[in-house]
């Protein structure tokens, strides 16, 4: 198993859901470079510690996934916005915090 980077103490967590829906019309050539791009671009998130786990839900074209950032500025900006198909996409965030029960925290 890969160990992802520690985030640091001024990181907090975020849930993100993410749809994708490319335009009709759109080049399948563009297509393929904006997902090869955008495969590159989460590997260097996630070894930033920025992209924390991602899930794509079963028979959907949607991801949800934990992220982290220093606050939700720093998240659309420096983090969901540095994606090549951003502009595809319809982005719901929701902060977390740990929970008391959080069978990670005992």
């Amino acid at each position: 198993m890969t160990k992802t980077p520690e985030a640091s103490s001024s990181q907090h967590e975020f849930l993100v859901e993410i749809t994708t829906t490319i335009p009709d019309g759109t080049d399948p050539s563009e297509i393929y470079a904006c997902r090869t791009a955008e495969a590159l671009r989460a590997k260097e998130l996630a070894s930033a510690g920025r992209l924390v786990r991602l899930w794509r839900p079963v028979g959907e074209l949607r991801s949800i996934g934990v992220w982290r950032a220093d606050d939700e500025v720093d998240l659309y900006a420096n983090v969901l916005g540095t994606l090549p198909m951003r502009p595809w996409m319809s982005i719901a965030v929701t902060p977390l915090r740990s929970h008391p029960n959080d069978p990670v925290q005992g």
